[in-house]
């Protein structure tokens, strides 16, 4: 059965003639997987990106290395690299990256287990706007961390298009 949020994001971007593409690397997929469980998904989904590596992100959307270096994978300017970079290789209208620490091991006390990043960027009317936002999930386990993600881009996603 298709997600719920899913079914609504995949409804509303059909309406409006959109494309979406995700880059994901803590969710490993679970968003290109939830969106493509939805009849008539392939209206406005082509492809998807795991990035898991950092070397996936450079060479898949083009996240460079020094920004790799200065702030780490897990950060607002990677999220939005990612973001952009998809976005612009994917040829979509809009593209959800999320990049996080799922745990149970990875978190430091500045990016503790849970900090998960997003970015949206939307590409409207020879206009880009890109946003990123950081969640704190919690310790909450590795499966419910990246539950909580999957809904919260669903959710960021509709909230975009409203």
């Amino acid at each position: 059965m298709p997600h719920p949020l899913a079914q609504q994001l995949v409804t509303n971007l059909a309406a409006r003639g959109l494309r979406i593409t995700t880059i994901e690397s803590c969710t490993g997929g679970l968003v290109a997987a939830a969106i493509t469980s939805v009849s008539g998904s392939s209206n406005v989904f082509d492809y998807g990106f795991v990035t898991y590596s950092n070397a996936a992100k450079s060479a898949m959307v083009g996240v460079h290395q020094d920004l790799l270096t200065a702030h780490g994978a897990v950060s607002e300017p990677v999220a939005r690299a990612m973001a952009e970079g998809g976005r612009i290789k994917a040829g979509a209208d809009i593209a959800l990256s999320i990049t996080g620490i799922a745990g149970p091991a990875g978190g430091s006390p500045e990016k503790p287990v849970g900090m998960v990043c997003f970015g949206l960027s939307f590409s409207n009317r020879n206009r880009v706007v890109t946003e990123t936002r950081v969640r704190q999930f919690g310790n909450i386990g590795r499966d419910e961390v990246r539950a909580a993600a999957l809904e919260f881009a669903l959710d960021w996603a509709l909230e975009a298009l409203s």
